[in-house]
């Protein structure tokens, strides 16, 4: 918008003429943006006319679950399409048109004025090269200076993101670091050439908290102190509140919601925002069930007709089939909803069946189930590839021995669920392997129902569900053959036939008989995992290990998953051992938790009394790593009164 020219007088009566003020155009500006695909019956759109600014400094995330279209959108700004697709609608970057520039131009923005951050650093950084080399190509490709000069610009660039040692790195490859360290590196590539837009992609998902929120206060660093633009796409609502500024909420391919965090995290006017909010679970209390958006994200091919959400909506009217609704004003955020503005849909309804409101299955039996003692792994590097080249080196074989469990001891109750926390490498898994007997423990023992898993061996009691569900589940089989395998291993048809026992099992985890003759690729990540619990199931055990099972699962997803988990815990009596790095599933799911770090626990009572007064510092600091978004929001408020204070 122009503001008009005006004539002002000053002190000695001269009129002086102000010229008209035109504010910057924005960083990034979206038109109508439309991505077109070809698809088996036709071409597809992952993205469906969008519209949406970025200002300089701001930080706008995008929000969604899976075939949203967020990453899609992110793709089309950088330029990444791949060959067959079709971009349309307009993208402006500091009011130039750049969606119709030619490959070499884009390569020239790609870079150099518009940064990226992709989820996985591994595959972001290539194997071969060192960090220092592979930031020096970044900066001599869109800068004209020595070699010395990119070397020395490369060095500020790692301590900037707060690598140590920064000059040392510069010789590491990126095997030799952890994931926060190589996320810290993708971070300053995308800086390299103080870029005026960086889009970072999922760059939290698959870090542990500490270090995610290292890397969101280096986002927010990047964008108060840089003035550097940022678009956030996550599907972590946490992440949003602690981030951005403003949330555009992207639902089969369109803006559903858009408006200031605070606004949308207060007051969602649309009723699948609502639903993203209320499936998360929080640090600050436990409710006895998470509400679930029920169904799934349409598939591209079969994008229902008006409002693509109106199949999950259980407020849908019949209006909601036709074309439409366009974005609006609803209270102080935008909304594409024809029922944004009814009071009758604040409150979201959460049906709890019978029991499952109950902390955990009662059983008489009050004997623990599982008692791990004094139970210690430990794995020698001599002959390892680390032993081999440290003989190469010292002409001398390495003796050392990684103590990835050490002396560790406690008990599960049955019906109860116990929970491992801690970050990665703190020896979880290591443990729960030691647990059901897949490795013998160097030192101590397992007990289950009072016999040694050693001796025993492994047994259809124990099962396990794994962090991701693709990997564990054979791709060249059907689904009703993966859940029958463990049947006919133990004989457990029971008279019933294999593929009816199959069928009860889907019907369990809300699948149909007619998923079992399909392949595990057919079937979204959340309905995988539902196949792996069908299958854990199937061999009738009293104890599950469940490693990290949502954490790969958007926070719909998850909902049904944790849910579903609750619900068949208290129907088949299941203990449960819960793995996960993710404290507010933690608290949502324990009964009990221990803290692991560096092999040994650190701190073990009841959930409730850990969560509300943590005894351990280590505790208490990833307790604070924590996003949640009702402390952001008091931050927010916080930081708002102290901006008005500070005005003149």
């Amino acid at each position: 918008m122009t503001v008009t020219g005006a004539l002002f007088s000053n002190a000695d009566g001269i009129m002086l003429h102000v010229p008209p003020i035109t504010p910057p155009p924005p960083v990034l500006s979206v038109d109508g943006l439309r991505v077109e695909l070809p698809g088996r019956a036709g071409p597809v759109f992952p993205v469906r006319g969008i519209s949406f600014d970025i200002a300089a400094g701001e930080t706008l995330g995008v929000v969604g679950e899976s075939g949203a279209g967020k990453s899609m959108t992110g793709a089309a700004v950088l330029g990444l399409i791949d060959p067959g697709g079709k971009v349309s609608g307009e993208i402006r970057l500091n009011g130039e048109r750049i969606d119709a520039l030619p490959e070499a131009a884009m390569r020239d923005i790609r870079g150099k004025r518009i940064g990226a951050i992709f989820q996985d650093p591994m595959t972001a950084l290539d194997p071969l090269f060192t960090i220092g080399d592979q930031l020096v190509e970044t900066i001599l490709t869109h800068q004209q200076i020595g070699l010395a000069q990119a070397l020395g610009k490369a060095e500020e660039l790692l301590a900037s993101v707060g690598l140590p040692e920064p000059r040392q790195r510069l010789s590491s490859y990126p095997h030799q670091m952890s994931g926060g360290m190589r996320q810290r590196v993708v971070i300053a590539m995308a800086l390299a050439n103080d870029p005026d837009l960086v889009i970072a992609d999922e760059p939290t998902t698959a870090l542990d908290v500490s270090i995610q929120a290292q890397i969101i206060a280096l986002l927010r660093k990047l964008s108060r102190e840089r003035k550097t633009s940022v678009m956030l796409v996550t599907h972590d609502m946490g992440v949003i509140a602690e981030v951005a500024d403003r949330v555009a909420v992207m639902y089969g391919g369109r803006i559903v919601e858009m408006g200031a965090v605070a606004d949308v995290l207060r007051s969602p006017r649309h009723p699948y925002t609502r639903g993203l909010i209320e499936s998360i679970p929080r640090l600050g209390q436990r409710k006895p069930r998470l509400y679930q958006i029920e169904g799934a994200m349409p598939s591209l091919d079969a994008m229902p007709a008006g409002c693509a959400f109106h199949p999950r909506c259980a407020n849908a009217i019949e209006r909601c089939l036709e074309p439409g609704p366009a974005l609006e004003l609803a209270g102080s955020s935008l909304a594409a909803c024809w029922r944004a503005d009814d009071p009758t849909l604040a409150q979201l309804k959460v049906d709890v069946p019978p029991g499952a409101s109950q902390s955990r299955y009662i059983v008489e039996d009050t004997r623990p189930l599982v008692e791990v003692e004094a139970v210690s792994q430990h794995f020698s590097l001599a002959g390892s590839i680390t032993g081999s080249w440290f003989q190469r080196l010292t002409g001398k074989p390495h003796s050392g021995v990684i103590k990835a469990v050490d002396t560790v001891s406690f008990a599960i109750a049955r019906g109860e669920t116990f929970a491992l926390v801690g970050e990665s490498g703190c020896g979880k898994s290591t443990l729960a392997r030691a647990i059901v007997g897949l490795q013998r423990p160097t030192m101590g023992r397992v007990l289950f129902a009072g016999d040694d898993v050693a001796k025993a061996g492994a047994q259809r009691r124990f099962q396990m569900i794994f962090q991701d569900p693709y990997s564990s589940l054979n791709p060249r089989w059907r689904v009703a053959d993966i859940i029958a395998e463990p049947i006919r291993t133990h004989g457990l048809d029971a008279g019933k036939g294999v593929r009816r026992r199959v069928d009860d099992l889907l019907a369990k985890v809300g699948l149909t008989g007619r998923d079992g003759d399909r392949y595990p690729h057919e079937f979204s990540g959340g309905q995988r995992q539902r196949i792996s619990i069908a299958r854990a199931l199937a061999g009738e055990p009293e104890f599950i290990v469940c490693d990290e099972p949502t954490s790969a699962l958007d926070v719909s997803v998850q909902a049904q998953i944790l849910n579903l988990l609750k619900d068949l815990q208290f129907e088949f009596g299941l203990t449960l051992l819960f793995i996960s790095h993710n404290l507010a599933v933690v608290r949502h799911m324990a009964d009990r938790l221990a803290v692991m770090r560096n092999g040994r626990i650190v701190e073990t009572g009841t959930a409730d009394s850990i969560f509300t007064q943590p005894a351990d510092p280590y505790t208490r600091q990833l307790f604070d790593a924590v996003p949640d978004i009702e402390l952001a929001l008091a931050r927010a408020d916080a930081d708002h009164v102290i901006e008005i204070a500070a005005k003149p």
